[in-house]
């Protein structure tokens, strides 16, 4: 059994960075739309599933997560570790796909859970080759299962209920 049409979420912050590995994806035949966070903090909003933020419950949840490591507000690691920290996600797919090739980074981002450490290539046939391989394996491997259709995977309430309040101050 194969999966035909892994969900990608790709955590960038180079706005320009992440349009080309869309464009890179599409050209390598992936046919659904990449999922994006602009940061790390947008990355935690998607998989928590906070109101106000694109998320797995509007999009699926993702079958993999490439992450870069350099961000700011909350970094790759940041986000590697808060992954590995939430009982419903500890097995989600997560890539670290960083221009750092630094053996530090590199063992870090294992040590902290990483299931792959991609480093991006330098030009646009390597980066080629990076979609269509990776995209070929996403297709083939199989995954611990996911609940993509209900209900958040991590506990929200108490930031659901202070956001509310918020809205509701806001409006009134």
């Amino acid at each position: 059994m194969t999966n035909e049409n892994p969900i990608v979420l790709l955590v960038d912050d180079l706005a320009d960075a992440a349009e080309l590995m869309r464009i890179v994806f599409e050209r390598a035949g992936y046919v659904e739309p990449l999922r994006m966070a602009g940061d790390g903090e947008q990355a935690i909003a998607y998989l928590r599933g906070d109101i106000g933020f694109p998320n797995f419950r509007k999009s699926g949840m993702p079958t993999v997560v490439l992450l870069d490591l350099n961000m700011p507000r909350k970094n790759g690691f940041e986000v590697l570790e808060w992954i590995r920290n939430q009982p419903s996600l500890n097995q989600l797919c997560v890539c670290i796909l960083s221009a750092s090739s630094m053996p530090a980074d590199i063992a870090r981002a294992y040590d902290l859970g990483a299931n792959a450490y991609l480093v991006k290539p330098g030009n646009l046939a390597g980066l080629m080759h990076l979609a269509t391989s990776l995209l070929a394996w996403l297709r083939l491997v199989q995954f611990a299962p996911q609940d993509r259709d209900e209900g958040a995977l991590v506990d929200t309430a108490g930031y659901h209920e202070t956001e509310e309040r918020l809205i509701k101050a806001r409006i009134a």
